[in-house]
């Protein structure tokens, strides 16, 4: 269920995209510190147009802010930010699922495979690994729903930051942010779309929004 193939270029940028959000998560830098392009160009090995991207994703996500003539500064984590992309997804994801039904062998075998990921990766708190199989799966749903506007909706959140965010954030709670997503799958397969929209909005609930 993953999205379309990416070039070199979007590899890369992915890559340095991970690697300075884990270094803000872990305190490497924190927040004030100046991400300088023509630096980490160096340290990956690139030109400046994938580090350039990557920053751009960071910024619409709110980890950081560039400046006129200062280049890109780290924000941090805003929780308030975090909260409400989740409450958006909430919304999407709920009727994205109701309207995702009857769904095809394949579509269903595509999530029974993320799901089987995503079961093994947090077992072993593998983060990156999770990162990319929850991302598959709950993008897969908006795209069965058939709504355009829906994808481009959850798309333009860039969950690609900020599901690793939430990811590292949950900690050793992931196996269990896992176990909940059986749930969907059994209730697509009973054509019970309603029922899987529920389960996808006490996922966002229970580990992104409780208090």
């Amino acid at each position: 269920m993953t999205a379309s193939g990416e070039g070199p270029r979007a590899c890369r940028r992915n890559r340095i995209r991970n690697a300075v959000v884990a270094r803000i998560l872990d305190g490497t830098y924190p927040p004030g510190t100046r991400l300088k392009e023509l630096v980490l160009a160096a340290e990956f090995g690139v030109s400046q147009a994938p580090v350039r991207e990557a920053l751009r994703e960071l910024e619409v996500s709110g980890l950081a802010i560039s400046e006129p003539y200062c280049g890109t500064r780290v924000l941090g984590v805003d929780p308030a930010d975090l909260r409400e992309a989740y409450e958006l997804k909430a919304v999407i994801e709920e009727r994205a699922a109701e309207l995702a039904v009857p769904c095809s062998a394949e579509t269903l075998d595509a999530l029974q495979d993320d799901l089987e990921t995503l079961q093994e990766t947090a077992g072993r708190l593998d983060f990156e690994a999770y990162a990319i199989a929850v991302l598959s799966f709950h993008r897969g749903i908006v795209l069965m729903s058939g709504n355009r506007t829906f994808l481009r909706a959850w798309d333009a959140l860039h969950w690609e930051v900020r599901t690793r965010v939430a990811i590292r954030q949950a900690g050793a709670r992931l196996p269990y942010y896992a176990e909940a997503h059986i749930e969907v799958v059994q209730a697509l397969r009973a054509g019970d779309g309603q029922r899987a929209g529920r389960q996808l909005r006490n996922i966002v609930d229970k580990f992104f929004l409780a208090e």
